[in-house]
Order: structure tokens, then C-alpha cells, then sequence
């Protein structure tokens, strides 16, 4: 593969993290939970109810899995709803 080609597929790659970020950061959203995107849309922070450090979450594992907590928790991207109701649960601790 040639590196315009290389360079195209990095670029769509990051294009399915940011929107699986979005869809997580929507569903979120959707329960009162404050997150936002950051990093060019390849991280999403989210906030604590109560005053302490956000949490960070990526896409990692070749875009397979949310992952938080130094990837020591991961979900299914292909799970937005289970994703958001586990970081909600989360985060309330």
C-alpha cells in the first residue's frame, strides 16, 4: 500500500473514533451526564457529578472498545448504550 493510501486509511480510521466518540458523548447526554470531546474529537472527558478528576476515554483496540481507566475498563463500541450506562455507574462512585 502506497502512503497516499496508508494516509487516507489512518484518516478514515480517526473519522470512526471521533464518531464513536460523538455517539457515546450523545448518549451520555441523554442521562445527565456532562462529557465532552477534546483532542480533535480523540478523547472524550467526562465529568464527575461530584468534584473530582474526570474520566478520559478512548477508542482503542483497533476501534473495537471504549477504554477508560488506563484501559483497565473497556466496552464495546458497538454497545453505545451498554457503554454509557456502565461510565454513568462509573463515575457515580
Amino acid at each position: 500500500m502506497n502512503s497516499v493510501m496508508q494516509a487516507a486509511m489512518a484518516g478514515l480510521a480517526q473519522q470512526d473514533e471521533a464518531n464513536a466518540l460523538i455517539r457515546l458523548r450523545d448518549r451520555l447526554a441523554s442521562r445527565g451526564v456532562n462529557a465532552e470531546l477534546r483532542d480533535n474529537n480523540t478523547a472524550l472527558m467526562v465529568h464527575r457529578p461530584a468534584p473530582g478528576l474526570p474520566v478520559w476515554v478512548f477508542v482503542g483496540y483497533g476501534g473495537a472498545y471504549y477504554s477508560w481507566q488506563s484501559a483497565e475498563q473497556r466496552h464495546p463500541v458497538d454497545d453505545v448504550e451498554g457503554a454509557a450506562n456502565v461510565l454513568a455507574e462509573y463515575i457515580a462512585k
